[in-house]
């Protein structure tokens, strides 16, 4: 079974995701098959980066 550690962070990671894929350009709504896969991974991959950034920056 799934269970959310953070049931909040929800909200924040859609709204994160948002206005990642507004400054890369890609046309994220509520349907999103009309994208690619290179599309959609362009955004995950660039919160990723920005995470693991943020991240290590507080580690320092």
């Amino acid at each position: 079974m799934s269970r959310k550690l953070v049931p909040d962070a929800k909200n924040g990671l859609s709204k994160f995701k948002t206005e990642i894929a507004r400054e890369l350009g890609v046309p994220f709504s509520d349907y999103n098959g009309d994208l690619t896969a290179r599309q959609c991974g362009s955004v995950g991959g660039e919160m990723v980066k920005r995470m693991v950034a943020e991240y290590e920056s507080h580690l320092k």
